[in-house]
């Protein structure tokens, strides 16, 4: 359990430090359907969640805003959960699905 919040705080540090709109976060894991788009500076993001799953995708033009750097993919489970995190120079996308 220990480990799994160290990696965690590492993964989701440097991914949730381009995301200024935390107060979305609690939707990741909350059970109702919703989707949601919006501007986070000259980033576009989109946000669907529904029991059980949750999407995020934060596209950036020609990488302008993009608070992630490099270009990497990231497989692990959070608790009862499989989190696929995908970046690239001018998108990021997190999906996260969990078992019943």
């Amino acid at each position: 359990m220990a480990t799994s919040l160290v990696m965690l705080l590492g993964f989701g540090h440097s991914v949730a430090a381009h995301d200024d709109h935390h107060h979305h976060e609690w939707r990741r894991w909350w059970g109702d359907e919703r989707k949601e788009e919006f501007r986070d500076g000259p980033c576009e993001v989109k946000i669907e969640s529904k029991r059980g799953e949750y999407k995020r995708e934060v596209k950036c033009k020609d990488g302008i805003g993009a608070r992630w750097r490099g270009e990497w993919t990231e497989e692990f489970r959070d608790g009862r959960c499989r989190v696929k995190q995908e970046a690239k120079r001018d998108e990021f996308k997190e999906e996260v699905k969990c078992d019943d």
